[in-house]
């Protein structure tokens, strides 16, 4: 069952749903969010295309459910083949001299402090020959951005590094980058934006899993 489990994290909606239902007829999804209404009903999707999951409607940030949750993992199918990590927070767009001190604590706890755990957890059950995938953002780059761009960038660079460490022994760590998606986040960012011209999650979906190495 190893070569068939692929944990989400960030799993309810946007991206991390549509990785989940495109993985379903393959994998079993172990799907963690902290929205458990959102996780039912991609639950019902699964189902539908005759697929299976396991809830977990976990925030990523608690590190004490983490690893109940990985070792759950462990102890039930001995590992897994696929960690997709989509789970972010966005604050308010800000000019870097007015952000917030709860946005930016609120931020970097969930963006970085989290993968300060998840990434120990999750490794082990990944294995040799497991893969991790991270998702970059080039717009954090932007002005207004700064404290959602600057968390993600760290969370990409921790990710960078642990690809350059593992990159003989394995896991294999990957990063991508999805195309513009209407997802809730992308709407906080750019309120009024013609959502037609943006790619359908579920299409990213697909073709971001044809990416894997």
């Amino acid at each position: 069952m190893t070569d068939q489990i692929a944990l989400i994290t960030g799993a309810s909606r946007g991206l991390g749903a549509s990785l989940a239902r495109a993985l379903a007829p393959t994998h079993h999804i172990v799907a963690v969010a902290r929205t458990v209404g959102a996780l039912e009903e991609l639950d019902d999707a699964i189902q539908a295309v005759g697929g299976s999951a396991t809830l977990a409607p976990m925030d990523v940030t608690n590190a004490d459910a983490m690893a109940q949750l990985c070792r759950s993992i462990h102890d039930r199918w001995g590992g897994i083949a696929l960690w997709l990590h989509t789970a972010v927070h966005v604050p308010p767009l800000s000019p870097a001299p007015h952000i917030d001190a709860k946005d930016w604590a609120k931020t970097v706890t969930a963006n970085v402090s989290a993968m300060g755990h998840l990434i120990p957890f999750v490794a082990p059950l990944l294995g040799t020959d497991g893969r991790a995938v991270f998702f970059d953002d080039p717009a954090g780059v932007e002005k207004f951005h700064g404290a959602y761009g600057a968390t993600k960038a760290a969370q990409i660079a921790l990710a960078r590094t642990w690809a350059a460490e593992s990159a003989v022994s394995g896991p294999k760590v990957q990063i991508l980058t999805p195309a513009p998606m209407p997802t809730a986040l992308r709407a906080r960012f750019h309120p009024g934006e013609d959502r037609e011209a943006l790619a359908h999650p579920d299409a990213e979906a697909a073709r971001l899993l044809t990416l894997l190495e």
